[in-house]
């Protein structure tokens, strides 16, 4: 799983590194940041295939965050992270697009096999759009000869 790279955003800075270590020793290539404001930084420079967002964060908060990661790239698979449980946050983010929402302490063996699943899905969708692309491309140069 050398190919995917996974931006962990959480303010609890404890959690973070042992979740960046627990998925370093299965081989995900990971990044971690304390806040909202530093995963968009983050996203404007660098390029990662999923995020795992904490809910709840000072300054802008994950659902807000949710919003600006999906402006930047629809196609971004977002793992919604609480140590609070919140129906109504869970529901917000998965109609803004969250690929799933876990309660935390998330089981690290679950949070892995979403992390294999929201990569598989963004690839997948990246697939169809290059297809479709591609067969637009196809079409368009089909149309000019004849």
């Amino acid at each position: 799983m050398e190919a995917l790279k996974v931006l962990f955003v959480d303010d609890e800075i404890d959690f973070l590194e042992t979740l960046m270590k627990r998925m370093k020793k299965r081989g995900v290539n990971v990044v971690g940041v304390g806040s909202g404001e530093q995963a968009l930084d983050y996203l404007n420079e660098q390029p990662v295939d999923v995020i795992v967002l904490d809910v709840r964060m000072p300054g802008i908060g994950g659902i807000h965050t949710l919003r600006e990661i999906k402006k930047l790239d629809p196609l971004m698979e977002v793992i919604m992270l609480t140590g609070h449980a919140s129906i109504e946050a869970a529901i917000e983010g998965m109609e803004l697009g969250a690929f799933d929402y876990l309660m935390k302490p998330a089981d690290f063996d679950e949070l892995f096999y979403k992390l294999q699943d929201a990569f598989k899905r963004r690839t997948i969708q990246k697939q169809k759009i290059e297809k479709l692309g591609n067969l637009k491309l196809t079409d368009e140069k089909k149309g000019a000869v004849t």
